[in-house]
Parts: structure tokens; sequence; C-alpha cells
């Protein structure tokens, strides 16, 4: 007889997603991978879990696409299958923590493109009672963004922010997904306000972008990982959609705390060059 699988709602951007396992273990760790993100909503999908045995992450790049009605999901170390039409999938993999937020990123990357939403390679922090994403090549200075930020800012993430529209723009939400920092983003939201790609230098100073210039820096960063040309066409009407919508600028920093005084001072509309 098969042992009883026990469940895990995971809930990031607002979208619960139930995970299910027959190993205990690998429930423990993904109550603690996710404190913070456990929700008591009713889940809007579900991902069941089987495990093999465990492993090193793997080097090999992920492969999405689609088989008949289903996504497949593959890399080295995970082996996964999901129907958008039923909300339900199945995923083998290693019980290791970084397989598993891979397979959600994915999962969430798929679910937000639909939705006229996307995963961004950015910081993100509420200032103010505003969001403000922080986005640019490895190095540019993202994690150092957050480091340097005041006490009183509350940290959404310092690798990869969650943006999903509504009627007033886009919101940006916590993750759970961490970069050099090792540590969770909050679990909220706030209206987003700017998105600033960063360069460092001897100074502080904001640079306009055209638009035609922020919609191709912003479609490098955005992650997406799927053979699916539908779905790549919908992620550039989003991203022409998101530039029309929210301020995008170039920020000059030299990295020292005066940058956030920069931040705050920031008063921005949408530019439409």
């Amino acid at each position: 007889m098969a042992a009883p699988r026990k469940v895990a709602c995971v809930e990031i951007g607002g979208i619960p997603i139930a995970l299910s396992t027959c190993d205990e273990g690998f429930l423990d760790l993904l109550r603690q991978r996710y404190d913070g993100f456990l929700s008591s909503s009713r889940p809007e999908f579900e991902l069941e879990f089987d495990l093999t045995s465990t492993g090193p992450v793997s080097d090999d790049d992920v492969r999405v696409r689609r088989e008949g009605d289903e996504w497949l999901i593959e890399r080295g170390d995970f082996h996964a299958r999901w129907d958008p039409r039923t909300g339900r999938g199945s995923v083998r993999q290693n019980a290791n923590p970084y397989s598993l937020d891979s397979v959600l990123r994915i999962l969430h990357s798929l679910i937000l493109a639909e939705r006229g939403g996307f995963l961004l390679h950015a910081a993100s922090a509420i200032c103010d009672g505003r969001a403000y994403l922080f986005s640019g090549v490895s190095g540019a200075g993202k994690t150092t963004m957050t480091r340097l930020a005041p006490a009183d800012i509350t940290l959404l993430t310092d690798e990869i922010s969650y943006l999903r529209p509504g009627a007033d723009g886009y919101a940006a939400f916590g993750t759970p997904f961490a970069g050099e920092l090792a540590k969770a983003g909050e679990n909220c939201t706030a209206p987003v306000s700017a998105l600033f790609f960063l360069e460092k230098g001897p100074e502080n100073r904001v640079d306009e972008l055209s638009s035609a210039e922020a919609v191709r820096r912003l479609m490098r960063n955005i992650l997406f990982f799927a053979e699916d040309q539908g779905l790549v066409e919908k992620l550039l009407a989003t991203a022409c959609d998101f530039v029309g919508r929210v301020p995008i600028r170039r920020l000059t920093f030299y990295p020292d705390a005066r940058v956030w005084e920069q931040i705050r001072n920031f008063q921005g509309v949408p530019e439409h060059a």
C-alpha cells in the first residue's frame, strides 16, 4: 500500500501551489525552505514530488518544451510534467532545495507569461510604500543595492523579482528565491514605482532610456526558458506594456548609502520616446 501523500501549500506572487510528497524528510525541507510563504489558501495548482537518489544540482541546460498538451521540464537533476488544462503536474527530482527552486521558478514563469507578468533577474525592495527594481548584468550591483539599503527598506528579493499587472500598473511581490545574500525576501507586495538598470561609476546619476532601449534591456533580463514562440511573443507584448507604464532609467551609482537618497527623491513618469 502506497504511503499517504502530505501537502505543503506555497504561495508566491499571490499564486498558491500545493506541493505533495510521501517523504516526511522532504516535506520538512519544503516547509523550512519556504517558511514565510506557506499558505492556507486553496491551491490553484498542484505538483506531486517523487524523489530519486540525492545528488548535486546538475550543470545541464534546462529544457522546457510542449509535448502534446503538457509542458515537459527537464534538467539532469529533475524531470517534470505539467498540464496547464488541469493545473496538475508531477516532478521526479533529487531531494535538493535548489532543484525544487528551479522547478518552481520555471512553473511560475509559464503561469505568469499567460497572465501578463514575468520573472525578472533583478533585486527589488519597498521604499516609502513603493517597489523599486534594480537590474543589470552580473556584477552591476544588484546585491550591493540591497546591502546598502537603509533599515526602513523592505527587501522583496536580491535575485528574482516577481511582477504582475494590475489596474493601476504593475505590482512586485516578495520571493523566497535568494541570491548572494542567502536570504528570502519578505512575503509582501507593493506597486512598482521604477526600474533602474544599474552601472557602477564615480557618482550617483539617473539617465533617461528610450523605450526601444528599455525594451531590449528588459527582454534580456526576463527569466524564461520555454521553447515556445507564442509565449515569447506574449512576453514581448508584456515587456512593451511594462515600459509604457513604468518609469525605466539607467542608474549609475557609487557604492555607498547615499545612492538611496537618489532613489527616495526619484519622481518619474514613463517615457514614450
